[in-house]
């Protein structure tokens, strides 16, 4: 179904100022103004290729005090929705080009939908990764149908190098930019948010440096519903696009070179297609501390049974954290736009994130060396539904007077209110108990 432009110029004075690059960058050919009319072109085109993902309710939405709409783009067939502008973009590629194939260079959500979709259109794709890269991405890439090359010890050297082959075999060097192609296809979220959920008062979605999303899906839904809040959220620590959108234009802060933990969330502002419709259609951006962001994973690991990264979880943490208080009793969709979190994180994560959540907690206390004390501990635990985590005695280093044993304990409760319960029980019993703070 197509439906009549209402707001069209909107979008055409949001790009209006927008240079021509003089860039010989792989997407430069198809820049140009982005319309809705692409972006529903784009749906059209990909919607046997990706997954229709679900927008359902959230369990969250009585914690928040709203209606919370989770749009779990982490489904995706390689977790991630940079599938949806890669697919557009390589379906629009002229055949010649489809003939001699492409190449990347990253070991991002981007070269794992661009190693995924290639191999799936018969297209030859070659992914250039540096030898720091995790073997698990590496094999996860391979596996998707790419050619995967180690090369140098650092992105900058996986990317010459990437760029030379390129040159030298007629291969398409692409790189994740804000093209009106790419937009349009990340544009097709926007889309299926307002179809799945009626009435809606606002949309979050994560920001950062790489906001395409947000700036693809902010031009379709202004289009339909020029009332609809559109808001996008970045990290605290790497506050990219607010300090592009106060400069106007784009920030080159080599400090903001992509973090492990945030992933895109903290790389570079790419483009000023994306940054021009942030500026003009998007309505609020916030920042969230990291601390904010793990409790957002915790709870959707534990309400949505979703295992995601900080790029997925950074949009439900403004609510997590109340940054968004004009919200309460409205209708929110959230965007959980990835879940490749690796395995290795996955652990500290959900560790960390008991610990900021009162749930895991550590204690010292300086006990008799006798028969019986350390059960008298354990019993007072046990009364107060504590569960113990671990126990350590340490004799030999105690400063305290001769025969006592220090004891350290880490025990799990329920949640901040019963933590407090078991402090006081302790201190009740040993005065001098001594509680690590996080």
């Amino acid at each position: 179904m197509k439906i009549v432009s209402r707001n069209e110029e909107l979008l055409r004075d949001a790009l209006s100022r927008i240079p021509q690059s003089s860039s010989s960058t792989s997407l430069s050919s198809y820049n140009k103004l982005i319309r809705f009319e692409d972006i529903s072109a784009a749906a059209f085109k990909i919607q046997c290729g990706v997954q229709k993902t679900p927008c359902m309710y959230s369990r969250l939405s009585k914690q928040c005090g709203m209606d919370i709409y989770l749009k779990k783009e982490f489904l995706q067939y390689t977790g991630s929705v940079k599938e949806r502008g890669v697919l557009y973009l390589l379906t629009s590629l002229p055949q010649d080009q489809q003939r001699k194939g492409v190449i990347v260079a990253s070991d991002s959500n981007f070269s794992m939908a661009v190693a995924y979709h290639a191999s799936e259109l018969r297209i030859p794709v070659f992914v250039i990764m540096s030898t720091s890269t995790s073997p698990a991405r590496v094999k996860m890439c391979r596996e998707y149908g790419a050619m995967v090359i180690s090369y140098g010890t650092s992105a900058k050297d996986s990317q010459t190098h990437a760029r030379r082959l390129a040159q030298e075999n007629g291969y398409l060097y692409l790189e994740e930019e804000d093209s009106a192609v790419y937009l349009s296809g990340l544009g097709t979220v926007g889309l299926e948010v307002y179809e799945q959920v009626p009435k809606l008062d606002a949309v979050i979605f994560p920001a950062g440096g790489h906001c395409g999303l947000l700036a693809g899906s902010a031009a379709a839904l202004k289009h339909l519903n020029p009332h609809i809040s559109v808001i996008g959220v970045e990290s605290e620590s790497f506050p990219v696009l607010q300090q592009s959108l106060k400069a106007g234009h784009p920030i080159e802060d080599q400090a903001c070179n992509n973090h492990h933990f945030y992933g895109d969330v903290s790389g570079l502002c790419f483009g000023s297609n994306s940054l021009q419709l942030t500026g003009k259609l998007v309505d609020k951006v916030v920042a969230v501390r990291e601390e904010d962001i793990l409790i957002s994973m915790l709870r959707l690991l534990e309400y949505e049974r979703a295992t995601v990264d900080a790029e997925g979880a950074i949009g439900l943490a403004a609510l997590v954290a109340g940054k968004l208080p004009e919200l309460k009793g409205k209708r929110v969709a959230v965007v959980i736009c990835s879940g490749n979190l690796e395995l290795h994180l996955l652990q500290q994560c959900i560790a960390r994130a008991l610990a900021l959540d009162n749930r895991v907690c550590r204690f010292s206390l300086v006990l008799s060396d006798c028969p019986g004390d350390i059960s008298k501990l354990l019993e007072i635990l046990a009364r107060e539904e504590a569960r113990v985590l671990d126990i350590k005695q340490e004799r030999t280093f105690v400063t305290s007077e001769l025969f006592t044993v220090e004891v350290t304990c880490t025990v799990e409760t329920r949640d901040k209110i019963h933590t407090a319960q078991l402090r006081n029980a302790l201190l009740e019993r040993y005065p001098t108990a001594a509680w690590t703070e996080r």
